[in-house]
């Protein structure tokens, strides 16, 4: 079997002694959403969280990290963070902002720290999924070691 690379990511939970596992898979550039992912691992959807990046305006950014085959609600997204509104950040500002790409957006080690949000039902599961950091690699963690370890919050954060 092949070694698995470490990414930044895993080098920080490392270092935090948080337990986690590194979950290859096969990238579809053409399909990069989470329904893949979660086919991909053999897992079900509502544990393949997505990392999504939404911006309140100049300087003013927030991350949502959802159930992968949910859509974020703006308005639920913009109350939790206190904020009278948000969009989705415009896909460019993505790697600049956050040192990640579309498909590899981890909640862990952005170039800086936003307010985070869970989706609730985050913590209804023994692991979940998020990006590793890189496309191919999910991370297999307890949702409260990660919703701790960047200081999140969890909230109704998707359409009904």
């Amino acid at each position: 079997m092949a070694k698995i690379a470490k990414t930044n990511v895993a080098r920080l939970l490392d270092k935090a002694k948080i337990e986690y596992t590194l979950v290859p898979y096969e990238v579809d550039e053409n399909d990069l959403a989470a329904t893949h992912v979660a086919e991909q691992l053999g897992e079900d959807i509502r544990t393949v969280f997505k990392t999504l990046v939404l911006t309140g305006g100049p300087h003013t950014y927030i991350v949502c990290v959802i159930p992968g085959d949910d859509e974020v609600d703006l308005k639920k997204a913009a109350r939790a963070a206190g904020l009278k509104k948000v969009e989705m950040l415009p896909m460019k500002e993505l790697l600049p902002l956050t040192g990640y790409i579309r498909g590899g957006c981890c909640p862990i080690g952005m170039k800086k720290p936003f307010p985070t949000f869970f989706h609730k039902t985050a913590t209804d599961y023994p692991v979940i999924y998020v990006s590793a950091g890189v496309r191919g690699l999910q991370l297999r963690i307890e949702p409260h070691a990660l919703i701790d370890y960047v200081g999140a919050t969890t909230a109704d954060l998707t359409k009904e």
